[in-house]
């Protein structure tokens, strides 16, 4: 009998540093991440990249790092924000479209570091015409406080010609 009761005794004290190890962890290596606050900055970058691009101003962008590699259709991969920067630029040259992105949801790492943001594009001529929507992803790291793309691919819902 009194086995039985050090072995009751032992297995629950086991059990109980087994549970309190385990939360004091979790609760140490989990941050607390506001979602919404995160698609709202990563709008906010969206908005002040379409502003930028809608004036024919692309000098300074914030939106991509260096390091960025971007995924436009029918073209190998731009990589280098300079590559990214100077094709949206030729763009830009040779039309006066309006571009607008709307993020519709994101997927933030568990540290609040990374984001992946899924968004839909509409591009419009200068009489508001339709020239092309459709859809995009773009994976966000924070780097020196602020998120900034270093990737992003887009998909037309337009059927090619």
């Amino acid at each position: 009998m009194a086995n039985s009761t050090v072995n009751i005794i032992f297995m629950g004290c086991v059990t109980l540093l087994a549970v309190a190890c385990n939360s004091n962890k979790e609760e140490s290596t989990t941050t607390a991440v506001d979602k919404e606050q995160i698609k709202k900055e990563i709008q906010a970058k969206e908005d002040q990249f379409a502003a930028m691009y809608n004036a024919g101003t692309l000098k300074d962008i914030g939106y991509y790092a260096d390091d960025a590699t971007s995924f436009y259709q029918n073209r190998p991969p731009l990589v280098g924000k300079d590559s990214i920067v100077a094709f949206l630029k030729s763009d830009l040259n040779a039309n006066s479209n309006i571009i607008s992105f709307k993020t519709n949801d994101v997927f933030v790492s568990s540290d609040g570091n990374q984001v992946v943001e899924v968004g839909y594009f509409k591009l419009l001529d200068s009489a508001n015409a339709i020239i092309n929507t459709g859809n995009y992803m773009s994976l966000f790291e924070k780097r020196n406080g602020a998120f900034v793309s270093v990737r992003d691919m887009s998909a037309s819902d337009i059927p090619a010609k």
